[in-house]
């Protein structure tokens, strides 16, 4: 009941704080494609909580811990979040100011990109059930390397990208595409500070290492 609880008033947060960065800069709440991209969250992030709840409540626990105790990855935190942030409200005056138009077909597509990467990423919940939100190993950890994991080895930053890189054009926006262009830096950045403490610190992590060659993207990277 507390793990609900909790789970509850966090959804409930997180969904008011994204209407504030979307519906008060955009000046309204006639932002359609504000509203297109709170349901696309909105409906799987409940879906895929009640599903944890029910079948793998240690791994909703854990999702649900976003305090990062590494120093050098909790600057990589707020710069997340500072790109997120101008991501939103750039688009939002977007559309409150006409800077830009995206077209519907453009929208749709990136739409679909959205829930792609979003199955992948229920995907990686369902196959690690070590999957944390914060850099960590837990006691008992051991190393996954089947599923998305034979690919690459961060496939829950590669189901991001499907998430995040077309999240302003899901807002109808181009000039949002300029914040969140930072987005895979970051990314790249705290993989390799992930990969510097995992070598140091789970068993094993070396030799899946040698295995599977790509860190984010299949024959790129």
């Amino acid at each position: 009941m507390k793990l609900l609880l909790r789970s509850i008033m966090k959804y409930i947060v997180g969904i008011a704080m994204l209407g504030v960065m979307l519906f008060l800069p955009a000046g309204t709440f006639r932002y359609p494609n504000g509203w297109l991209f709170v349901i696309l969250l909105s409906v799987p992030m409940l879906l895929m909580g009640i599903v944890m709840l029910c079948k793998a409540p240690k791994l909703l626990e854990s999702r649900l811990d976003n305090k990062e105790k590494m120093g050098t990855q909790k600057f990589v935190v707020l710069g997340f979040a500072l790109v997120f942030l101008g991501t939103f409200v750039l688009s939002a005056l977007d559309y409150r100011f006409g800077w830009s138009r995206v077209s519907p077909a453009l929208v749709i597509a990136s739409s679909v990109l959205f829930l792609v990467g979003y199955a992948l990423y229920a995907e990686v919940s369902r196959e690690n059930a070590y999957l944390s939100r914060t850099i960590e190993v837990q006691e008992g950890q051991k190393v996954i390397d089947t599923g998305l994991y034979r690919m690459v080895r961060h496939p829950m930053y590669f189901a991001t990208l499907f998430m995040f890189l077309p999240l302003p054009l899901i807002l109808g926006s181009f000039w949002g595409l300029i914040p969140v262009a930072f987005y895979l830096p970051l990314i790249i950045f705290r993989i390799l500070d992930e990969e510097r403490f995992l070598l140091e610190s789970l068993e094993g992590y070396a030799d899946y290492k040698a295995k599977v060659k790509y860190r984010l993207i299949p024959f790129i990277f």
